[in-house]
């Protein structure tokens, strides 16, 4: 199956999905600088959770570059991966609006913590559709961040009963390892573009 559908799909349910929570910025009543201090917890998990979703898109977009094709399992796994990512804006206004108490910032946690295990499970199927010669299983190889973020968001889900800031802090870790899109498939698709020619 041609993989155009599954792209533009996910492109729309990722576009809603950070749509939905811009809209859980309420607008103050007031019109002074000070109204704007109640929405500061809003805010700060909007921003955490805008990142989050641009990680994944970003490293979704650049793991359908070395796809070929698709079949019914990758859809599947795509459909999972999305499902976890859709509750996103659940849990980030419920973070936001009880000002990261622990609950809202541990459920948080295994929201991230399924979309990563999510995200492995679709990269499992598509190099099992694939091969384990191909161009994305190459550069995927044997990395290590996604087991590491796994280990980081349970350690956050156990910190935040105990102290739900520090909870909170290990899941901005987590983003700053994955700002950067991942550079072994950005390697790979770089040496699989052929070469421009000026006619």
């Amino acid at each position: 199956m041609d993989k155009g559908r599954l792209e533009a799909f996910s492109d729309g349910v990722i576009a809603i999905i950070i749509t939905i929570m811009v809209l859980e910025l309420k607008i103050p009543h007031g019109a002074d600088i000070d109204s704007l201090l109640p929405l500061l917890p809003v805010f700060v998990s909007y921003v955490l959770s805008f990142i989050y979703v641009g990680i994944y898109w970003n490293n979704h977009h650049h793991t359908m570059q070395l796809v070929q094709s698709v079949n019914g399992a990758i859809l599947w796994a795509n459909m999972n991966l999305l499902f976890w990512l859709s509750l996103v804006p659940f849990v980030t206004a419920w973070m936001g609006e009880n000002h990261f108490a622990h609950w809202p910032v541990s459920c948080y946690g295994v929201v991230l913590i399924m979309c990563s295990l999510s995200y492995a499970l679709f990269i499992m199927v598509l190099i099992r559709h694939h091969g384990k010669n191909s161009e994305l299983a190459k550069a995927i190889g044997k990395g290590s961040k996604g087991a590491i973020s796994s280990i980081i968001y349970a350690v956050a889900i156990a910190a935040s009963f105990f102290n739900s800031k520090i909870g909170f802090a290990f899941y901005i870790v987590v983003a700053c390892i994955w700002f950067i899109p991942d550079k072994r498939i950005e390697k790979r698709i770089i040496t699989e573009e052929p070469p421009c020619t000026d006619k």
